[in-house]
């Protein structure tokens, strides 16, 4: 039997989640809202939030009322919001690919390599600089934040010390870029999607993994690309 899907929002990834869901036999989109659309009265097995970060705490709120998972793509609201019982199971993913969450791990090994470095009184300068389209609202982008931060949080050093820089260019899909810098070296790690299918590829896998989970509670991509590491290990 298919499983049940909701979407929140009906824009460019929205439509691109549905289009692809579309073609396969294992889901069954039910219903997609946009912003201006009255609140779904039917549960499914999974919702998927690609909608904005302002509506984040409503779609929550409807998860928890329904017993929905929900899966959450949309980026800046208030974490706060999780720290709470959920009483579903919660995938929070600021970035659908799993290339990316590769390039989170990579980035943490960075850090550790700064932070030695420092300790051996070498100046290091850290920094990551993501592009988007020039529709995007959010800058910087969800994943340059967690990018910039578990880079921080490695290297031992306050997330200020982190440069993080926004350019919002043309129909660009979206690019991410850290770099470790010093006196003797420099080393680049760089993740450009060149088609957003990957984000919404990835979203329908989220959201079949989630619903597999053993219990309520809070998940991130990181969880799932541990498993998929592992099958392909």
């Amino acid at each position: 039997m298919p499983t049940r899907i909701g979407l929140f929002g009906t824009g460019r990834l929205g439509s691109a989640v549905r289009r692809l869901a579309d073609l396969r036999e294992d889901v069954d989109v039910r219903w997609a809202v946009g912003s201006s659309d009255p609140e779904p009265r039917e549960a499914v097995d999974v919702a998927i939030d690609v909608s904005t970060g302002s509506a984040v705490a409503a779609h929550l709120d409807w998860a928890q009322r329904t017993g929905t998972d929900l899966v959450v793509g949309a980026t800046g609201f208030d974490t706060v919001l999780l720290d709470r019982e959920l009483g579903v199971r919660v995938l929070v993913a600021p970035n659908f690919s799993l290339g990316v969450a590769l390039a989170r791990r990579v980035s943490r090994l960075l850090g550790g390599y700064a932070a030695a470095h420092r300790a051996e009184g070498i100046p290091v300068d850290l920094a990551v600089t993501e592009t988007h389209h020039r529709h995007k609202v959010d800058a910087p982008s969800g994943t340059a934040l967690a990018l910039r931060d578990v880079l921080a949080d490695a290297a031992g050093a306050p997330v200020g010390d982190v440069q993080t820089t926004s350019l919002r260019l043309g129909e660009v899909v979206g690019d991410h870029e850290v770099t470790l810098a010093s006196p003797t070296e420099t080393i680049t790690l760089r993740h450009t999607a060149h088609d957003r299918d990957l984000f919404a590829a990835g979203a329908l896998t989220a959201a079949l993994w989630l619903t597999d989970r053993p219990g309520p509670g809070l998940y991130t991509l990181d969880d799932l690309a541990e498993d998929h590491l592992k099958e392909t290990a």
